[in-house]
């Protein structure tokens, strides 16, 4: 579970980060979660869009990927979300 304050550096890092994932008209399947999940992964940080062809709201699809990838989500702001899940191995954002 983030802090605020941990919450709060996150969102900072996020404003500069690129969007490197969408989200469209098929959802969350199984391909999306597997490339979220190596994202996570490799960066620990990401940024994903919602396209307006989704099946659901970004706040409800935030959720959905954030539980089937064990990460957390950071925030959903209109139709972009952040999603964090440290690196066990190899962190690579320091939040303490």
């Amino acid at each position: 579970m983030l802090t605020s304050k941990q919450r709060a550096k996150l969102k900072g890092i996020a404003s500069t980060t690129e969007t490197i994932l969408q989200v469209g008209k098929g959802g969350i399947g199984e391909p999306l979660v597997k490339q979220v999940d190596d994202a996570l992964t490799a960066r620990e940080l990401i940024k994903l869009r919602v396209l307006e062809t989704a099946p659901e709201e970004p706040s409800v699809l935030a959720q959905e990927l954030a539980e089937a990838t064990g990460s957390e989500v950071v925030q959903v702001i209109g139709r972009r979300l952040v999603l964090y899940r440290k690196n066990p191995k190899k962190p690579v954002l320091l939040l303490d």
